[in-house]
């Protein structure tokens, strides 16, 4: 059913409903309407990776693990699972007449916010610092969710729109601002191709206000950017509660009934919170016209004709049974595997378990189920931890030994214990072990959203880069006995692990990778796949050198800006093996080069072009990701390869936020890291330059 099909149905049926009907189908715990035959529907569900607060379902690796992948298709096919378990659970949610949360076909997801400062809680959620990258990812998860058949077979759901990414304890309240340069070249483009180019049934408006209008009535985003520029005819969604604050926080208003009225003239066509309950009297009071009502109403309903209501779609033979089917979690696994980065190795990695006798597995992470699947996540029925993954791996020929080391971030186990109650048995199983792998990190308690119990201090945000107390001491003793240590960290976000690069063999960024991630990083451990992820985010080594964190300014943020040497950069990550690159070739649509696999084992790697307009004045400080490409090389291979370029490769956006190509020379690097010389003091080989003059 295309959309004018669609919306002539919603036209006809909204005809016929009254204006108390109409208003009641704004909530998003819509009720039925039986005189029309139209059933219950609550619009709220969640798939950020994997069907969430549903029930059970298949848990891929967070969102910022899916974009260490650097892999557009493998995302795609996630987001496909995703939807085919959705729509399989919907189908027996319906014959039981369950109509409750989180179990529709509206999932309000993807998150394409920018993860400008590693201190925001909700960054895990998102595909990191890159706009570029953001896009890609984002568009190519909107595809997967939506299918390509008759009928959506999920409507997708881009958010936060826009200019949001923390503080968290400020969002109800925060006034953003950036230029025109920040906005259109960093906050805006991941939107604008999940709109343009993915075609987004839905986007969510943000918590916070953008040059003085609140996000959910905002003329500049909602009325002439994303209905105006880019032509969106989907429906706009509050974030949850968000229009509350006009009344409550930001004061544009003086009572509920006048900010739904300002909500829904502006654009906002769907509540998430109640203050559409006000909808029907802002009527009655002259705030607000029918017409506005029933235009949002009828975006609504073509939403759910789109999606198949009141009739048979393609999608109503699904079985449950293919939810976390055995397929399902196998692709949840091989995500996993590809998302992990190798940040340092000293030769010490691959371990080779025929020569090993004893191994530690040490760590409040080691054995931690919360801290394989971050936040808005589904319910597995199968778990397995770092622990249990490296248990399975060795079975019986290894012995291992397992301590917790210490609490996630008290100071102590077991409260009547004196502090660091647990570190004395860390070092007796380090030290009667070969090899130690020691696990730290946080989890969804201490990195999230606004709300999270267990970091209530800062909702949800980390106050610096440092791991808990706890952690950086149990590290710093085992990591001084001297025994070979392999440091894996489970975090959504960059941490400073300056210590273990210093001391440590190896050090892996594990982040929250999915209910069986145990599998995938023991498969790497031990040599079955090679390590083949790339840092989505800048690790900084520490704050002392970035912004403010309520400044929405771009400049010292990101590697496109950044003034001070990271500690791991953006798109750095190792593999056990050797490429070397060589006859780099550019044109305005792709990059060719020849990527040679010189080692004697299977490799992924991901290539990568990042181009720099040296003489425009408003190009950004260092240079910009323009193409990426996975590729697979067997031992010895040599491939030449090709990698699309972005549509705006050689342009900058000015001043006034408007693209110009307004160089005449371009460097251009083709590498497998940025082009940068702490990669290359990392171990990532020198990429290609080029010198590149348009015609």
């Amino acid at each position: 059913m295309n959309r004018e099909e669609a919306r002539r149905k919603a036209v006809r049926l909204v005809e016929q409903m009254t204006l108390e009907e109409r208003a009641s189908q704004m909530r998003y715990d819509a009720p039925a309407v039986p005189r029309l035959g139209i059933p219950a529907y609550n619009w709220w569900g969640e798939g950020l990776h994997g069907v969430a607060r549903a029930g059970t379902a298949t848990m891929f690796p967070q969102a910022i693990a899916m974009a260490a992948m650097f892999d557009v298709e493998l995302t795609e096919e996630i987001a496909n699972v995703v939807s085919t378990e959705g729509r399989a659970k919907y189908n027996q949610f319906c014959e039981e007449g369950d109509r409750d949360i989180y179990k529709g076909l509206t999932f309000w997801s993807p998150n394409v916010n920018i993860f400008r400062d590693p201190r925001w809680g909700r960054g895990h959620e998102t595909y990191g610092e890159d706009p570029y990258l953001t896009s890609r990812l984002g568009t190519a998860f909107v595809r997967g969710l939506q299918g390509d058949g008759e009928h959506l077979k999920i409507a997708a759901c881009a958010k936060h729109f826009a200019v949001h990414s923390g503080p968290e304890a400020l969002r109800h309240e925060f006034w953003a601002d950036t230029s025109k340069k920040d906005l259109w070249e960093t906050y805006l483009p991941a939107f604008e191709a999940c709109v343009k180019e993915a075609h987004v049934e839905s986007v969510m408006g943000a918590y916070n206000s953008y040059h003085g209008e609140p996000c959910c009535a905002n003329t500049l985003l909602m009325e002439e950017i994303l209905r105006g520029q880019w032509g969106f005819e989907g429906h706009f969604v509050s974030d949850c509660w968000a229009i509350r604050d006009f009344h409550m926080n930001y004061m544009v208003t003086d009572t509920a009934m006048e900010s739904a009225a300002l909500a829904v003239k502006k654009g906002c066509d769907l509540n998430c919170g109640n203050t559409y309950l006000q909808v029907l009297k802002a009527c009655e009071e002259g705030l607000l016209d029918d017409a506005c009502v029933t235009e949002a109403v009828v975006r609504l309903f073509t939403t759910r004709y789109l999606l198949g209501m009141g009739e048979e779609t393609e999608y109503d033979d699904i079985p449950y049974e293919v939810v976390e089917c055995k397929e399902h979690r196998e692709l949840a696994v091989e995500a996993a595997r590809r998302s992990m980065v190798l940040l340092k190795n000293d030769g010490l990695l691959p371990l080779h378990a025929e020569k090993l006798n004893t191994i530690a597995v040490i760590g409040p992470n080691a054995d931690n189920r919360t801290a394989l699947i971050g936040n808005y996540h589904g319910t597995s029925s199968c778990y397995t931890t770092i622990l249990e993954g490296i248990q399975d791996a060795v079975g019986e020929d290894v012995r291992v030994l397992y301590a917790e080391g210490c609490h996630l971030f008290k100071d102590r186990v077991e409260h009547l214990a004196v502090a660091g109650d647990r570190l004395s048995e860390a070092r007796i199983v380090a030290k009667h072990s070969d090899v130690v792998v020691l696990c730290v990190g946080l989890d969804e308690t201490l990195e999230g959203e606004e709300g999270d119990t267990g970091n209530s201090h800062a909702s949800g945000d980390k106050k610096d880069l440092l791991l808990p107390e706890s952690q950086r001491r149990l590290m710093e003793e085992i990591l001084n006995l001297g025994k070979p240590v392999v440091v894996c960290n489970m975090s959504g976000s960059a941490i400073d692990l300056s210590l273990a690069q210093e001391k440590a063999g190896a050090v892996i960024q594990v982040w929250y990778p999915g209910a069986e991630g145990g599998r995938a990083l023991a498969d790497l451990l031990f040599g079955k796949a090679s390590p083949s992820g790339k840092l989505p985010v800048t690790f900084y080594k520490d704050l002392e050198n970035l912004p403010p964190f309520e400044d929405y300014s771009m400049d010292g943020r990101t590697y496109r800006y950044l003034t001070a040497e990271p500690l791991y950069p953006f798109g750095f990550g190792l593999t056990y093996g050797t490429v070397e690159l060589s006859e780099g070739e550019m044109t305005e649509e792709a990059a060719w080069v020849t990527v040679k696999n010189s080692s004697d084992i299977s490799l992924q790697e991901v290539l990568q072009v990042y181009i720099n307009p040296v003489d425009s004045p408003n190009r950004v400080r260092n240079y910009s990701l323009c193409g990426f490409m996975r590729v697979c090389l067997e031992p010895g291979s040599e491939a030449r390869v090709r990698i699309p370029l972005s549509a705006h490769a050689f342009e900058c956006v000015d001043e006034e936020g408007i693209y110009r190509k307004d160089a005449t020379v371009y460097e251009c690097f083709i590498g497998v890291s940025q082009p940068d010389k702490r990669s290359r003091e990392l171990g990532a080989p020198e990429p290609v330059k080029l010198l590149w003059k348009p015609a």
